[in-house]
């Protein structure tokens, strides 16, 4: 049967979003595939600078609600050190230092293994899955990509005197206050809730309402003012190895672009958070994970962000037979007039998108 909860989202809105051509897979010369997606590029004061397809339509932003989350532990007294709150905040790769990592934040609070409430899972990156497997090992909660968000959170109960049991429950105080702050941050009101693939409650929103989030989160971190927003910020800048992992493409884009706060979530989403306020926000509709970053390059582009350093992340080639004869790569969805976008509730309508001559 479904959940009460899949059957509100179901009624709350039943309508495709109106998703438009981001990025193409080309053969020689041929479009071979075609990802569809909305995205959005906002300033620093929240105006709209660039828009494709629908970015006012409610989706859940899965995994890149997690510094949002983060920040929220942090207005409720948690305290790590760096690398772990960057951990907190992470759709980790699974390696050592990731599942230490996660011990380790629950060994600071008293907490075993026994105290997590997430979905059991292998390693998500590959070769850490690979090398989990030949060692022996099975799907566990540590394992599973969000086990530092979830020892966080459970390690936020303690320091408040909340129940460790039942953590993930809507109306668990910790989720209460994720809920408020995620409003907060993002300037909206859900307009539905589910449950996440790790067991939290998960917020329908729109890509405006978490790029703002993320604008916000980037420029209090490099402004270092002191809140739990520039905290989250710092430590996903400074250690975005914890965030993601070697290989991961999130890991490589706070690597090669200083003052960034970037995090990507299932199902083809891609939060990016500048220093100076603006963001950028993607979501690929058939949940294509390949087609985030051609189209997240082009937005950023978009803001005069130089993406040249961003080449390798910013396509791919397609090959046969050993050689490219094609590449993955973003349309001109930049250079197109945007159609309206609907309104969404407690938010007022964007302005109309003005064309943008250059993309990279």
């Amino acid at each position: 049967m479904p959940s009460p909860m899949f059957s509100a989202a179901h009624e709350a809105h039943r309508a495709l979003p109106g998703h438009v051509p981001l990025v193409t897979a080309t053969r020689d010369g041929l479009v071979e595939s075609v990802h569809y997606g909305s995205a959005i590029a906002i300033s620093a004061d929240g105006a709209t600078m660039a828009s494709a397809g629908e970015p006012l339509a409610p989706f859940y932003p899965r995994s890149s609600l997690k510094p949002l989350q983060a920040v929220a532990m942090l207005r409720a007294g948690l305290v790590l050190p760096m690398d772990l709150l960057a951990l907190a905040a992470a759709s980790h790769s699974g390696a050592a230092r990731h599942r230490d990592g996660a011990l380790r934040i629950l060994e600071m609070h008293s907490l075993t293994q026994g105290s997590l409430e997430n979905s059991t899972d292998l390693p998500y990156g590959t070769t850490e899955r690979e090398d989990w497997l030949r060692d022996g090992g099975a799907a566990s909660q540590l394992t599973q990509n969000c086990s530092g968000k979830h020892a966080a959170m459970a390690a936020t109960c303690v320091i408040n005197g909340w129940p460790v049991q039942g953590y993930l429950a809507p109306d668990h105080p910790l989720q209460q206050l994720v809920a408020e702050t995620i409003i907060d941050l993002t300037g909206e009101e859900p307009l539905a809730v589910s449950t996440d693939g790790c067991g939290t409650p998960l917020f329908a929103l729109t890509l405006r309402g978490m790029a703002r989030a993320f604008g916000r989160i980037a420029r209090a971190a490099a402004v270092d003012d002191g809140t739990p927003e520039a905290a989250v910020g710092l430590a996903m800048m400074q250690h975005p190895d914890m965030v993601a992992g070697e290989g991961r493409d999130v890991t490589t884009l706070m690597r090669l672009l200083p003052g960034a706060v970037a995090k990507d979530g299932f199902e083809g989403i891609q939060l990016v958070g500048l220093a100076d306020g603006s963001a950028v926000a993607v979501k690929i509709s058939d949940g294509g994970d390949r087609a985030r970053m051609p189209a997240t390059t082009t937005l950023l582009g978009s803001l005069g962000v130089d993406t040249a350093p961003l080449a390798a992340i910013a396509g791919s080639p397609v090959l046969g037979g050993g050689h490219q004869v094609g590449a993955l790569q973003a349309t001109d969805f930049l250079t197109r007039a945007a159609p309206p976008v609907a309104g969404h509730p407690k938010t007022p309508e964007p302005a109309q998108s003005k064309p943008v001559n250059e993309a990279p």
